[in-house]
């Protein structure tokens, strides 16, 4: 097994959940948006994260979608699983549970009780306590949980936990806090991957600040591939062409509470998963809704074909 270290960088996909359309996990789904994820170069993947609806399993459901998930990649790339949950002893069981069966590593996000630099520092402790010596990934995504996290404090937990091995950076507007994290190591500090999320809306600015790439989801992802190819092969440029022509469609599908529909219905009609469904409570795209997915996927198709 593949244990996720701070050297990791690409793409991690944060993959869906697949429903069939009375709402039940459809695995036949799993298997074939694996292959579609791996297919398109993703570098890892993560399961239940926030984008994958992982509050609307049961235990045992996020145990099979995890199992599923680690059978069909079979050892190709890292698989991380997030564990975010409201006390220890759940996040600790299901941490147990996935490393066992083969993943990497674990995510885990701050409660929104946390309101002082002093409360996250130690909430963080208790996390890595909690994990022993299992790798885990800091999410940081003020937008939704509502705890802002500073450059210093990340960067306490990054020097007293050796256990953190990577950040997901999800800051709006954050492009400061990596340069300020990248200053730091450069400087001296612990330096762990940097992987960021926020759909890949600024994937580009973010690899220039440093980051290491992304760790999201997105229906094409293909496209978050080639910018961080292009950074690495020192071609930005021409990531940036590929970023501009699926942007539109990528701003449409970055939208609180419809996004996920429309990354669902896309990846439904590339044939990647049966149903573009969400478990219930959940969003659905209405007649004008699809067409005007339908008018982006259109265009980007345009423009694709100019760029060659």
């Amino acid at each position: 097994m593949t244990r996720l270290d701070e050297s990791a960088r690409g793409v991690f996909v944060i993959a869906v959940t697949p429903f069939k359309a009375d709402g039940a996990v459809d695995f036949d789904s799993i298997d074939r948006m694996v292959d579609f994820y791996l297919g398109a170069g993703a570098d890892g993947l993560t399961v239940l994260g926030m984008m994958g609806e992982a509050p609307k399993l049961t235990a045992a459901e996020s145990g099979e979608v995890v199992r599923r998930v680690l059978g069909r990649v079979a050892g190709r790339v890292p698989v991380v699983v997030g564990v975010s949950a409201p006390g220890f002893a759940q996040m600790r069981a299901l941490s147990q549970a996935v490393m066992g069966d083969g993943a990497a590593g674990v995510m885990v996000a701050p409660p929104a009780s946390l309101s002082t630099d002093e409360q996250i520092v130690a909430y963080y402790r208790g996390v890595a306590e909690e994990l022993g010596d299992t790798p885990f990934v800091l999410q940081d995504y003020p937008l939704v949980t509502k705890v802002q996290i500073a450059p210093s404090v990340i960067l306490k937990i990054v020097e007293d936990l050796p256990t953190c091995v990577m950040l997901k950076h999800e800051d709006w507007p954050g492009l400061s806090k990596i340069s300020a994290l990248r200053a730091a190591s450069d400087a001296g500090s612990r330096r762990i991957s940097i992987l960021c999320g926020n759909g890949g809306l600024f994937l580009p600015e973010e690899m220039g600040r440093g980051a290491d790439g992304a760790m999201t989801g997105f229906a094409y992802p293909e496209m978050m591939v080639e910018v961080c190819r292009n950074h690495f092969a020192g071609t930005p440029e021409r990531g940036r062409d590929l970023f501009d022509a699926y942007l539109p469609l990528a701003r449409l599908e970055q939208q609180p509470g419809i996004g996920l529909a429309i990354r669902k219905y896309v990846l439904a009609r590339r044939g990647v998963i049966a149903e573009p469904v969400l478990r219930r409570p959940g969003a659905r795209l209405s007649a004008a809704d699809i067409a005007e997915v339908e008018t982006l996927i259109a265009r980007q198709e345009r423009r694709l074909a100019e760029l060659g």
